[in-house]
């Protein structure tokens, strides 16, 4: 065996993944591991894979095989590993290992027995579920017994808490926007959806280990958190404070060095009206709302064993603009879905045409293994759910571009994250996520990435806008750290 051991790690899917990966660095580099960004420059290659649906799959599969033609040595983790275990690595026999979140803590010991060529038997894949309490309350100290991707390390017993939790984190990518892991796994049973069986029961982060991580990305420049989970707004339930995220929020935007912090991943049914007046008016907090509508028939969210119809989710956008007019929100919408009909799918697209929504995601039903919804009787032939994602999809594209018409003429506040020019920056809005919202291009003078800047929107391309900078906003420049700096 070489005495230089190197790895890349490439990830797939949402940005939670992201943050796991980025321990998964941390864990390596602790191990002696040298990270490289180029596979061909590496003995092996992890791919954090994703495994949510049919063509999140395909593209995990088709990565791995990808990193086996470079010649390294290759190593299927995350959700998709989690998830088939032995039935990937028997079908895949490409990966050299196929690791689960257990395997994760002793990540460096895994690699070195894949460079020695010891294949190590894949697990046998569980309801995660059913490995902590089904009483929220009662999981804090069960969780730290169970391996959970992206919570970093609890305190050691007898370590004060001044002393505050270990970041357990290394920044794969630079920029001025990072994701922030709230919690991991999901207590809701939606018909549609295997992650919670893989990811496990809903557990958050201790506010105290949040806020020391916010701290640490700061300090590495990182002007924007995002803060992820796969629903936000159960967090502190485990902890016995369901108003937790309420205190929370404040706290992340008073951090010193961060200028924005965006909260993702939010149940429409859990939006209480105390969040709503956080995220609408504190300061350093993105009055933006992602919110996991899934559709606007009330029958038909019944069939997904979720809640809400259009008249309730007209009334929650109400309650937001009313407090924030210039709230982003955002959503995602499956068509098609078991038993949905063309009074279903007119009542989805009435909420749409009233909705004004900054950002819509359309995604055609499809079964997946393992859920309640591909048991359900009424599914429709795949030609239609194609024809009915087609027709939502082009009303999407029509009524977004709208609502950024309606933003022509406002003042927002960009961050700008990438020179385009000289002279001309790209960057996001308060009501803009990363990579699946529109971006804002800004035009002026003695501009800095890394800098939020307030500019004038004097035009708009789909979801995409221009704008003329006025003023600064004053909150700083990022510093120009290097995404390996300790």
């Amino acid at each position: 065996m070489s005495a230089r051991r190197t790895v890349s790690l490439v990830t797939l899917g949402c940005a939670r993944n992201e943050v796991d990966s980025e321990e998964l660095a941390a864990r390596l580099e602790g191990a002696g591991w040298d990270l490289v960004d180029d596979a061909d420059q590496a003995g092996v290659v992890v791919v954090n894979t994703c495994g949510f649906i049919d063509a999140a799959k395909k593209d995990s599969i088709d990565t791995l095989l990808a990193a086996h033609d470079s010649g390294a040595k290759v190593v299927a983790a995350g959700c998709l590993a989690e998830r088939y275990g032995a039935e990937l690595a028997s079908s895949l026999p490409e990966a050299d290992a196929v690791l689960g979140f257990d395997d994760y803590a002793d990540i460096g010991d895994r690699l070195d027995d894949v460079l020695a060529g010891v294949r190590r038997p894949a697990h046998t894949p569980r309801d995660r579920r059913a490995l902590l309490p089904i009483t929220p309350v009662e999981r804090k100290e069960s969780a730290r017994q169970v391996a959970i991707p992206g919570h970093g390390e609890e305190l050691p017993e007898g370590v004060a808490p001044a002393s505050g939790p270990r970041v357990l984190r290394r920044r794969l990518g630079g920029g001025p926007v990072a994701p922030l892991k709230l919690a991991s796994g999901c207590d809701r049973r939606c018909t549609f959806c295997a992650i919670p069986a893989f990811r496990g029961a809903y557990v958050s982060r201790d506010p105290a280990e949040v806020l020391a991580e916010a701290g640490w990305l700061a300090g590495h420049g990182v002007r924007e958190l995002v803060l992820v989970s796969e629903n936000s707004t159960s967090y502190g339930k485990d902890l016995g404070d369901l108003r937790a995220l309420e205190g929370l929020l404040p706290r992340l935007a008073a951090v010193e060095g961060v200028g924005r912090v965006r909260l993702s991943y939010l149940q429409p049914a859990e939006l209480r009206p105390g969040l709503i007046d956080v995220l609408c008016g504190t300061p350093g907090v993105a009055p933006y709302f992602d919110l996991s509508f899934q559709h606007a028939s009330g029958p038909v969210l019944r069939r997904m064993r979720r809640f809400g119809d259009r008249e309730a989710f007209l009334e929650l956008l109400a309650r937001i603009r009313d407090k924030a007019p210039e709230a982003g929100v955002r959503s995602n919408f499956i068509v098609g879905f078991p038993g949905e009909s063309e009074d279903d799918l007119a009542e989805l697209v009435a909420f749409l045409s009233e909705a004004r929504l900054d950002a819509i995601g359309v995604f055609g039903y499809s079964n997946e293994e393992g859920t309640e919804a591909a048991t359900l009787d009424g599914k429709l032939d795949d030609d239609e759910v194609a024809r009915r994602v087609a027709e939502v999809s082009a009303l999407a594209e029509e009524l977004t571009a709208q609502r950024a018409e309606e933003r022509i003429g406002s003042a927002v506040e960009v961050l700008l994250e990438e020179q385009v020019e000289p002279g001309v920056f790209e960057g996001r809005a308060a009501h803009q996520a990363p990579e699946v919202d529109g971006t804002v291009l800004v035009r002026g003078e003695g501009l800095v990435v890394g800098e939020f800047v307030t500019a004038t929107v004097v035009d708009g391309d789909g979801v995409d806008l221009v704008a003329d900078v006025v003023a600064d906003v004053g909150v700083g420049l990022a510093a120009d750290v290097p995404a390996d700096a300790p």
